[in-house]
């Protein structure tokens, strides 16, 4: 059974990169990703139960898979009222959907930490100039579209922040082995 959430856990991954990618390159978050997330987690969420000894547990307890729920709709709500007030776009407010189930509820705030972290980075590292050595590769190119539109695809930054979020837990272990 672990080796089942092993898959699905690097199969998501690999889905938010993607997702992280094409925020980049288009401003768009397409629908097929999130519902392949959402997909994954489910699936992940059955695996658990079925391998779970309490099934009530593994399902109401805030570390469960209602703590995930919980976190995802919160998450996707924010998502939403930041939309409203065009300080997202529906991608990022779909994005933050899947994000909350993976995370769940006790990863939201290391989350919403890093996410501001990150925030903060991105906006002082647009900031500065591009080295003329480098202005001509597409990857800066592109940071300069996006400094000049004043349009930050933050499915990016969520992305990354997911990530480390998810890496903490693996990190505070190796950690405490040393």
């Amino acid at each position: 059974m672990l080796e089942a959430v092993v898959v699905i856990n690097s199969l998501s991954v690999l889905l938010f990169l993607y997702a992280a990618w094409t925020d980049f390159r288009t401003w768009k978050i397409l629908n097929t990703v999130v519902l392949a997330l959402m997909t994954l987690y489910a699936l992940r969420a059955v695996v658990v139960l079925l391998g779970s000894d309490d099934v009530g547990a593994a399902l109401f307890a805030s570390s469960g898979i209602g703590g995930d729920v919980g976190a995802g709709l919160l998450m996707f709500m924010l998502g939403v009222v930041l939309w409203a007030f065009r300080l997202f776009g529906a991608g990022d407010a779909k994005l933050f959907l899947p994000i909350g189930l993976f995370v769940g509820w006790h990863g939201m705030l290391p989350f919403s930490f890093l996410l501001l972290v990150l925030g903060i980075v991105t906006l002082l590292v647009l900031r500065l100039p591009v080295p003329l050595r480098v202005a001509h590769l597409g990857f800066f190119v592109r940071i300069d579209e996006i400094r000049t539109s004043r349009k930050i695809p933050y499915g990016v930054l969520m992305v990354f922040a997911l990530l480390l979020t998810l890496a903490l837990p693996v990190i505070r272990q190796q950690l405490q082995l040393s």
